[in-house]
């Protein structure tokens, strides 16, 4: 398993260098964990954290904290969920790197379909954004898709590949915020584990930035149900 996901790294790596020189965009990188853990039959756990960098080793550009807690409307499908989320940001200004602080509350709902190999999954989410001199709303669409390789389902020992879009849009002028689109391949380590390494496109309205996401997502449930 180890070597698979190392090849999978630096498969995505390379790929995301040649993205990048040929739009003359700079490069960083995101490294996430994602935890979805049943806490009953119908309630989740959701926690997560994003270390993002600018240039892919250790120059901090967010820390992003979420955390909330979800309820299934159908069995394990249909959530809507609360959630609050902590980003520190350290933007540069001019050259000069400041640090900014964001409360974020948020409220999402997700549904899944499955079309033969085709895992899909569709997130709204609403954002209440507290900055330190600011207040604003926005909204969020994700349309994504898993795809098993190696085999028909997304069973342990499985490769897949993992793509989605996601549209952001502010409440107020200028609406549109920016538009992610993502292509990864991935590991399914066993039924409630998996990783994957994947290169994103950011397009916003002046600026078009490319991110190396290597992320782990972790579904061990806390209870038998």
């Amino acid at each position: 398993m180890k070597k698979i996901f190392t090849k999978l790294a630096f498969t995505v790596l390379g790929l995301g260098s040649v993205f990048t020189f040929a739009q003359k965009s700079d490069l960083g990188a995101w490294y996430m964990y994602f935890g979805n853990n049943k806490i009953s039959k119908k309630l989740n756990w959701h926690n997560e954290i994003q270390y993002r960098n600018f240039d892919a080793v250790g120059d901090l550009e967010q820390l992003l904290i979420r955390t909330g807690v979800g309820y299934d409307l159908t069995e394990n499908n249909n959530n809507v969920l609360l959630g609050y989320g902590f980003i520190l940001s350290q933007p540069y200004v001019n050259g000069e790197k400041k640090e900014n602080i964001e409360h974020r509350i948020f409220q999402q709902f997700i549904t899944k379909q499955k079309f033969g190999r085709f895992n899909l999954q569709h997130r709204y989410r609403l954002e209440e954004r507290f900055l330190e001199d600011d207040f604003r709303m926005r909204f969020r669409y994700m349309l994504g898709f898993n795809i098993p390789i190696t085999q028909k389902e997304m069973l342990p020992k499985t490769l897949y590949a993992s793509v989605y879009n996601e549209i952001f849009l502010h409440f107020d002028s200028p609406v549109f915020d920016r538009n992610r689109v993502y292509g990864a391949l991935g590991y399914v380590i066993n039924k409630n584990m998996r990783i994957e390494a994947g290169y994103m496109n950011q397009i916003q309205e002046n600026r078009n930035r490319g991110q190396i996401q290597i992320g782990f997502y972790n579904n061990i449930p806390f209870t038998k149900n």
